[in-house]
C-alpha cells in the first residue's frame, strides 16, 4: 500500500515549516542572549574586582566567558542542525517525497560533534569570546 504524499499547500506542511522556523529563531535568539549575558556577567565581575583593587581575581571572569562560549556554540549547533532539517524537508517537498511521517517530527539533522566544532570556529562565535577574553586580560593588567 502506497502512502499518500503531502500537498505543498496543506495546513500540516505549513504548520511543520512554521514550527521549524520558530525553533530556528529561538536558537538564534538564545545565541544572542548568551552574548548579552556574558558581557553583563563579565563586566559585573570586573567592576567588583576593580572596586576591591584585587587584580588577581580578574581571572574569575574567564569562567563565565568559557561557559557562555560553550552554551552559545551549543545553540548555534542546534540552529544549524535544525536548518539542515528544514532544508531537507523543503528539498523533499519540492521533489514530492514528503509523506505523513515527515510532518510529525521536527528533528535536528546532522552530525552533532562535527557541527559543534564547525560552530565553535564560526565567525559569529570565536571573535566575540576571544575579544572578551583579551579585554579581561587587559583589565587584569590595568586594575592595580
Amino acid at each position: 500500500m502506497e502512502e499518500k504524499r503531502a500537498d505543498i499547500n496543506s495546513q500540516a506542511v505549513q504548520s511543520h515549516l512554521s514550527i521549524t522556523q520558530s525553533v530556528i529563531q529561538r536558537m538564534a535568539t538564545n545565541s544572542s542572549l548568551c552574548k548579552a549575558w556574558c558581557i553583563t556577567v563579565v563586566s559585573a565581575i570586573l567592576v567588583i574586582v576593580a572596586d576591591k583593587g584585587k587584580s588577581q581575581y580578574a581571572y574569575i571572569a574567564i569562567i563565565p566567558n568559557i561557559l557562555f562560549l560553550v552554551l552559545d556554540t551549543y545553540y548555534l549547533t542546534l540552529e544549524k542542525m535544525f536548518r539542515n532539517s528544514y532544508n531537507d524537508f523543503i528539498k523533499k517537498l519540492h521533489e514530492n517525497e514528503i509523506d505523513s511521517s515527515d510532518l510529525f517530527a521536527v528533528i535536528p539533522k546532522g552530525n552533532w560533534l562535527k557541527t559543534f566544532f564547525k560552530s565553535i570556529i564560526s565567525f559569529s562565535v570565536w571573535p566575540f569570546y576571544l575579544t572578551l577574553l583579551i579585554m579581561i586580560l587587559l583589565a587584569k593588567k590595568i586594575i592595580l
